[in-house]
């Protein structure tokens, strides 16, 4: 499963619109996608037919991202009823503008992945539409992701707003994880005969050299008649509407592409400090193995009285992560944390740790 975000830091620049072209070149193609609706105003969850109260939506997710939570927050587009194909939605809730809090906890900003890596073997892609703002939310979305296409159009302050995206998202990068990395910069709703559009897609190429996505995408009003008529782009009858199915059947396969390079990966290493840190669950990753008291002792440096049964490297006292893909524990015992902040450029990320045992 791979993991695309479409962002923006200015509304109103058709961020919800690329979205749902990308997931309408993903449903004519056949893969299982699954569209999450982080902008609290919850259009893509309107685009895509989900219309009505739902029990479970992402503010549960965030809040509790457990697989019978997830599981109960996704529900099954109206797009399968006009052709062949599978898009559901992780349905949206003005109620997830209580979770895109300016300062969160690196434990809030991985909930959305320990949700995704509950349901990773269910769908080939996931595309996070999410708010125009760089809060808890957006950075939530980029944590989950392997890759961010930033939506602009040629304004001198959607320019401005690029240009803080392509940072923030580095911060990102350098703060909690090396897997994300941007798509590109796509810009929309342009008009060919503006000179100061021109001008701005120049400055675009000169700010983010190799960013800038060739192709640009035309404000056309087949779009909002599909997303009127809650269909997918690629079953709109018209040549113009096929224009538009194939630039987005395009920009899919670039995304698909680009999922295929490697990924940088976070080289961490082992404290001398005994602190157990939470743990983290990531896609495409497997959890602890039983192993040998010897085993643990070697690699760990800990000292076990009871030889006599194999344990967890988990269940080990140990500093941060005892092994490659851990995950938080939500367990009731956890013991009342401690915030330290760290600081990350122009964010205060606060990471939660774990007293230990000996200074409760």
């Amino acid at each position: 499963m791979h993991v695309l975000s479409v962002s923006s830091l200015k509304g109103g620049v058709g961020k919800t619109t690329v979205a749902l072209g990308l997931a309408s070149a993903a449903f004519a193609q056949g893969l299982k996608t699954l569209v999450v609706d982080l902008d609290p105003q919850c259009d893509a969850t309107t685009g895509l037919g989900a219309v009505g109260e739902f029990k479970n939506t992402v503010a549960s997710v965030l809040k509790n991202p457990k697989h019978n939570v997830v599981s109960a927050s996704i529900v099954s587009s109206t797009w399968g009823k006009v052709a062949t194909g599978s898009v559901d939605v992780l349905v949206g809730s003005p109620r997830s503008i209580h979770h895109d809090t300016p300062h969160p906890t690196v434990r809030q900003t991985w909930k959305l992945e320990e949700a995704l890596h509950t349901i990773e073997k269910q769908y080939d892609l996931v595309i996070i539409d999410t708010p125009p703002s760089i809060n808890a939310l957006t950075r939530t979305a980029w944590v989950a992701s392997d890759r961010v296409l930033i939506v602009t159009e040629p304004g001198i302050f959607s320019v401005v707003a690029a240009d803080r995206a392509i940072r923030a998202l580095e911060e990102v990068r350098e703060a909690i994880t090396k897997r994300v990395r941007p798509l590109g910069i796509l810009i929309n709703r342009h008009r060919p005969a503006s000179k100061e559009q021109d001008f701005r897609v120049q400055e675009l190429n000169e700010m983010f050299p190799g960013l800038l996505i060739p192709e640009f995408l035309e404000e056309r009003a087949h779009l909002q008649q599909t997303q009127g008529a809650a269909r997918p782009i690629h079953t709109w009858p018209g040549e113009g509407a096929a224009e538009i199915a194939d630039f987005f059947t395009d920009l899919l396969k670039r995304a698909l592409d680009s999922f295929e390079e490697p990924n940088e990966e976070v080289v961490q290493e082992k404290p001398k400090e005994k602190r157990k840190f939470f743990r983290r669950h990531k896609r495409g990753k497997q959890g602890p193995e039983l192993v040998t008291i010897e085993t643990a002792i070697e690699e760990l440096g800990e000292v076990v009285e009871d030889e006599s049964q194999p344990v967890a490297i988990e269940e080990l006292e140990v500093a941060t992560e005892a092994w490659s893909a851990p995950a938080w524990s939500d367990d009731e015992q956890i013991a009342k944390q401690e915030e330290v902040s760290t600081q990350t450029g122009n964010w205060t990320f606060k990471l939660e740790i774990e007293k230990p045992e000996e200074e409760r």
